[in-house]
């Protein structure tokens, strides 16, 4: 298949695919055992500890939990569910909903991994100071809606009655480490699928298709940021891997491949379903269009200022 605008190579194909496909699966890897680990071993109750009694300071700290118990996207919702019927408030679990598929040290190397020799120490800061930034006010935001119009009718009803950790007998240690290695598979075996198609998608993109089509776009900030937020929405990446895409975007500039990191993680399309069964569907898709159009204008408003 050849023209103008399309010319596939399947060496130069094959190249650029296993090039990202060897250099991400590393750090899905390891982020779908460390998701293994966390489901197994760490209780509910031990994160809702460490939030201080100030509302302020517990949504800030919620946004930087990451740091400490990482978490990819694919995995996060569960956890968030078992944590709000814990007794975690919903509004500090929605920020470290948002904030830890981003705010995590995975994250933080495998972005500074994919951007050597493009100002790696420059856009590892800006994706995890963005995606926390962003978080945290949707945390606030959240503040101030009641639960009904947050959470699905079941999930309200279990907050009437919430699961005691002693009603249940202790999971013997093998037994718990047996699950926390299956939980880590499977988890890999999901998002490995949607890596493997954003790959291919973007191996495509990058050696096959003439990239002057998108000049347009891609010198117009105002109309590269959007379109590299719905391409993010999109491929439906994993936040551990998907600034090896993000990279091969060349010709686009750096406030539209950091908005693509940012909106990626916290709402594509996969996560439109998987949102849904916790929150109410007119809470997701205001969720999505409130940060498609946020981090929309935060991006372009960086690149104004010059970065």
């Amino acid at each position: 298949m050849s023209g103008d605008w399309f010319s596939f190579s399947l060496p130069d194909f094959s190249y650029a695919f296993l090039s990202v496909l060897l250099e991400g699966v590393p750090f899905i890897l390891f982020g779908t055992l460390i998701s293994g680990l966390i489901d197994q071993f760490l209780p509910s109750r031990v994160m809702t500890r460490f939030l201080p009694r100030s509302v302020f300071l517990g949504i800030c700290l919620s946004g930087s939990l990451g740091l400490i118990f990482p978490m990819c996207e694919c995995g996060i919702v569960p956890v968030i569910r078992r944590l709000i019927a814990k007794g975690l408030p919903v509004s500090n679990a929605i920020t470290y909903m948002l904030a830890a598929p981003i705010v995590n040290p995975i994250v933080a190397v495998s972005t500074y991994a994919a951007f050597r020799g493009q100002g790696a120490e420059e856009f590892t800061v800006l994706r995890l100071g963005l995606g926390y930034f962003v978080a945290v006010l949707v945390g606030f935001a959240v503040l101030n809606l009641p639960l009904t119009a947050v959470l699905r009718s079941k999930i309200l009803a279990g907050l009437a009655h919430p699961p005691h950790d002693h009603q249940h007998a202790p999971v013997p240690f093998g037994q718990r480490l047996v699950g926390a290695m299956d939980a880590g598979v499977r988890d890999f075996l999901d998002v490995m699928v949607y890596f493997i198609l954003g790959v291919a998608v973007a191996s495509i993109f990058s050696t096959a298709v003439n990239q002057e089509l998108f000049l347009p776009l891609a010198l117009n900030d105002w109309l590269a940021v959007p379109s590299m937020m719905t391409l993010a929405g999109v491929l439906s990446l994993c936040s551990s891997s998907d600034a090896f895409i993000a990279a091969t975007f060349v010709s686009f500039p750096a406030v539209a491949k950091l908005a693509f990191m940012v909106f990626g993680p916290m709402m594509d399309l996969k996560l439109l379903f998987i949102y849904s069964a916790v929150f109410t569907k007119r809470f997701v898709l205001g969720l999505a269009i409130g940060l498609f159009v946020l981090i929309g204008l935060l991006c372009v408003r960086l690149s104004v200022i010059g970065l």
